[in-house]
């Protein structure tokens, strides 16, 4: 059992950037594999990336690979999602998860989820 919340979402112009928080409560965060999803209105929710348990090991969404960064600090207990070079099409309610076991691209993995933070990109 652990409790997620997102913060640090908002509006920013396009090409600008937005660092997002993920603070966990509850069990030892550092048993969870982590991930940041996001849903866009009118689409799936989407995988962004994902972090292992120590944070040796990352993913990413092509559409985000390069302007992304996710890294988690366990003795904070929270994982952040830089976002940078940011464009409208990043415009979603950015949601963490998490899951005892290995990271996972699949949104069905997660059991665990925060109740998401709203990032918009203007043009």
């Amino acid at each position: 059992q652990v409790q997620l919340v997102e913060s640090g979402g908002g509006l920013v112009q396009a090409g600008g950037s937005l660092r997002l928080s993920c603070a966990a409560s509850g069990r030892t965060f550092s048993f969870y594999a982590m991930g940041w999803f996001r849903q866009a209105p009118g689409k799936e929710r989407e995988f962004v990336a994902t972090i292992s348990l120590s944070g040796g090991r990352t993913s990413y969404a092509d559409s985000v690979k390069g302007r992304y960064t996710i890294s988690r600090d366990n003795r904070k207990d929270t994982v952040y999602l830089q976002m940078n070079s940011l464009k409208p099409e990043d415009t979603a309610v950015y949601y963490c998860a998490a899951r005892e076991a290995t990271p996972s691209p699949s949104p069905v993995a997660y059991k665990y989820w925060g109740q998401g933070t709203q990032v918009t990109v203007s043009s």
